[in-house]
């Protein structure tokens, strides 16, 4: 059976191809690929060494041929253009007076299709606007909607932990996510330390939800009085990474204790964790307002 690869073409976009007609390939080299309709250029960047199941049916198209010099070149080309397209499709935008924004450009490899990316706030009719482009350019013309974490996605960037967004790296699709899990971690809650570039909740606050999870299971929740064989108090939080829960008893002082020392809980007036950084203010609204965000696409 031929190889299969993952083959990304520009803003991220990553599909699996198979080397269906059995060519020499060299990872981080350009190949020409099969397309929904044509051909197109991409960066053969995995060789897929085990077996992969696809979902909803899809099927691998083939790659066709390794990108020789000429081939380089006129997809130089095409970056170039891209550029003026997009400064082009600005000025009709304003001729229409249509509220969106342009975020990227991108042509199909043998010109039978190019593709525009925005963001709206609401359903933009684009039907004008796509005449004047298919006159203009002569070839299939799309308009594609996108969210903001789509457009973080193809422009591109680091993220606050000073590496590469995620969502360019190895997300292929976003999860859904909410400022629970944040709490869930113990994280401040400081809207701007929880928020990526795209203003969205960080897509690596799901990455350790489910340990926290299942971990937290095992133990009274937080704010619960407790008697433990080294003695009582209240459960502040629970060390995940330890497995042990800190209790601070009525002096104030904390010691620590796995789940199978603790021996009774007492019902009692809940505590709530302290997830806000000395000096910061705990707002619920901005916090309310990132999760209802979350429900828009």
């Amino acid at each position: 059976m031929a190889d299969l690869y993952m083959v990304e073409f520009k803003g991220s976009r990553k599909e699996f191809f198979y080397n269906t007609y059995y060519h020499t390939l060299e990872l981080d080299d350009y190949v020409i690929v099969q397309a929904e309709q044509g051909e197109d250029m991409g960066l053969l960047t995995l060789k897929v060494e085990k077996d992969f199941k696809f979902t909803n049916g899809a099927k691998p198209r083939s790659i066709l041929r390794p990108a020789g010099d000429d081939d380089l070149e006129h997809f130089r080309k095409l970056k170039q253009n891209e550029i003026q397209y997009k400064g082009e499709i600005i000025e009709l935008i304003k001729k229409h007076n249509l509220m969106m924004k342009v975020v990227d450009v991108e042509c199909q490899y043998d010109g039978n299709k190019i593709t525009f990316y925005f963001t709206a706030d609401h359903r933009v009719d684009f039907r004008a606007l796509v005449r004047d482009l298919a006159a203009r350019y002569r070839t299939r013309i799309e308009l594609r909607q996108i969210g903001v974490r789509d457009e973080a996605r193809r422009i591109g960037g680091y993220g606050i932990c000073g590496r590469m967004q995620c969502c360019n790296s190895y997300i292929r699709e976003f999860a859904p996510i909410s400022t629970q899990h944040a709490r869930e971690q113990y994280l401040s809650l400081n809207p701007s330390k929880i928020s990526g570039n795209c203003g969205r909740l960080l897509c690596c606050l799901r990455y350790e939800s489910l340990l926290y999870a299942e971990c937290k299971k095992n133990f009274p929740d937080t704010g619960k009085y407790v008697i433990t064989q080294k003695g009582e108090g209240t459960i502040d939080r629970i060390d995940i990474f330890n497995e042990e829960a800190i209790v601070i008893n009525t002096e104030g002082l904390s010691f620590r204790v796995s789940a199978s020392e603790i021996l009774q809980v007492k019902e009692g007036p809940a505590v709530k964790p302290v997830t806000v950084a000395e000096g910061e203010e705990l707002d619920e609204a901005a916090l309310k307002k990132l999760d209802e965000l979350e429900n828009i696409q």
